[in-house]
């Protein structure tokens, strides 16, 4: 599905792709106390390898990314697929080893493989991440940054899904009419992964 121009707010930009790292290390930064990602990664190092390889090869690639100056989010479109080219994950391999040990590669194939055991097989537009650096925070940056593809999805009928990786989230979730579908663990002595899914909000049309 190609998706439409979308109208961004002052200081919002859509990523390109040469600011694929850009994307990573905000994301990286935004979750480097988070506890799936902590769990999966164990280092910021390797936050930083797979977020920016993402963004690099499938996010900005098959997707959309939105920029700001402190904040980040990656999306992608309904049937576009989120499994990095062979290379890159025989790359992001090397990375993980060296930088977080032999641990971080099963763990994160395992994270993997259960998000994607868990993905609905609906139509959907997939919201990944979501990363606003901490001098940013409480300004109201995040609600920038998921607020125009929110819209989008309202205006082209889609649900959009995503795995919540942090329970003091959930609450920001729902205040955007996110609800929890199920609660699922990506390993033995894993942190749980919330998945939740929102249906289209019903438009209002003012006539006269």
């Amino acid at each position: 599905m190609p998706m439409p121009d979308i109208d961004l707010p002052e200081g919002l930009w859509r990523a390109t792709p040469n600011e694929w790292a850009q994307v990573g290390e905000i994301t990286a930064e935004a979750f480097a106390h988070d506890p799936v990602a902590s769990w999966t990664f164990g280092n910021r190092e390797g936050m930083r390898a797979a977020f920016g390889m993402l963004a690099r090869h499938v996010y900005i690639a098959r997707g959309i990314c939105h920029l700001a100056k402190h904040g980040a989010t990656m999306w992608l479109p309904p049937g576009k697929s989120k499994k990095l080219p062979l290379w890159s994950e025989f790359y992001l391999g090397l990375r993980l080893m060296k930088t977080c040990g032999m641990g971080s590669i099963s763990r994160s194939l395992a994270t993997d493989a259960k998000m994607n055991q868990h993905r609905p097989t609906e139509r959907h537009l997939y919201w990944f991440t979501i990363g606003v650096l901490a001098a940013a925070r409480g300004q109201g940056l995040a609600s920038k940054l998921m607020d125009p593809m929110l819209a989008l999805a309202d205006r082209e009928c889609l649900p959009v899904y995503l795995e919540n990786t942090n329970p003091s989230n959930s609450s920001i979730y729902e205040s955007r009419g996110f609800v929890r579908q199920e609660i699922f663990w990506p390993g033995d002595g894993a942190p749980p992964l919330e998945a939740m899914l929102r249906t289209p909000m019903r438009q209002v049309t003012h006539s006269g």
